[in-house]
């Protein structure tokens, strides 16, 4: 397994670009596109998202999805091999000009991921986790199942956490922003909140927040809520994007547009109708 593998759908790869003297912007969701009973208007509503993005003036510079490409969990066929070839065929209507990075999510490997089900994410959709480098700024993408049950993959666990302390070295007095992308959130609320379906246990999660912020990252972007939720850890902001289709709380579909200056990065989350043509 390569961190550096790029995917059927077109992952941005390293371009180590040095700071740019002006505003740059990228776009966040997490899309959860096929819900059975909903496919064709869920189809609709990525359609008129992609429109929109291609519309943009200037382009994000890259449309990260952050987990949950498809709905069926990769024993599910073939159910799953028709999201499969459906997804890349709606992703492929993204103008060329702006990158597709995907994240894993948990229906992408499973709730409890084996060799096979990573596999054959990779096989479909590129690397599990990698990083890459975008006007100055370090993206750093995870693969948060890892955390949540590692049981039957240790070994691919233990390799994902000794390239994470590598890149994390790496990227000391380098970066001007170091940004974390990956599916589940560490916390709902409160950073001490007990475990449930939605978060990552606690010990872990404080032992991973705290690796993050002495490593300087600035942002941790999630989504796996369905909802939007921005909290804390210390001065690191989590931000959970709620998805284009199915949502569990009071938001809109929608998706986050995010704005990196040279000393900031600012975020919002638009519902779909409401996307602007510009955010700089």
């Amino acid at each position: 397994m390569t961190p550096d593998k790029a995917g059927e759908v077109g992952l941005l790869k390293r371009d180590n670009v040095k700071v740019s003297g002006r505003s740059s912007s990228f776009v966040t969701n997490e899309t959860k596109v096929f819900n059975q009973t909903l496919w064709d208007v869920e189809i609709r509503a990525t359609r008129n998202v992609i429109k929109k993005l291609n519309k943009m003036d200037p382009k994000p510079r890259f449309f990260i999805v952050c987990g949950d490409l498809v709905d069926a969990f990769p024993h599910e066929d073939p159910f799953r091999s028709r999201q499969e070839t459906d997804i890349k065929k709606v992703f492929s209507e993204l103008d060329s000009s702006i990158p597709l990075v995907c994240v894993c999510g948990n229906h992408d490997v499973g709730d409890e991921p084996t060799r096979e089900s990573i596999q054959r994410y990779i096989d479909h959709f590129g690397s599990d986790y990698f990083d890459f480098w975008c006007g100055g700024v370090h993206c750093i993408v995870l693969n948060s199942q890892f955390y949540a049950h590692c049981e039957n993959v240790k070994d691919l666990k233990e390799a994902h956490e000794k390239w994470l302390d590598t890149v994390l070295k790496d990227d000391a007095h380098v970066a001007k922003h170091t940004i974390i992308f990956q599916h589940i959130p560490w916390f709902l609320a409160d950073v001490n909140e007990p475990k449930e379906y939605f978060n990552i246990e606690p010990h872990i999660r404080l032992e991973m927040l705290e690796k993050f912020h002495n490593a300087g990252v600035r942002k941790i972007f999630t989504g796996h809520y369905h909802r939007n939720f921005c909290g804390y850890y210390k001065s690191m902001e989590e931000v959970v994007t709620s998805a284009i289709g199915l949502q569990l709380g009071e938001d809109k579909p929608g998706i986050r547009l995010v704005r990196v200056t040279e000393d900031d990065i600012q975020h919002e989350y638009f519902e779909i109708d409401q996307l602007p043509t510009t955010f700089l």
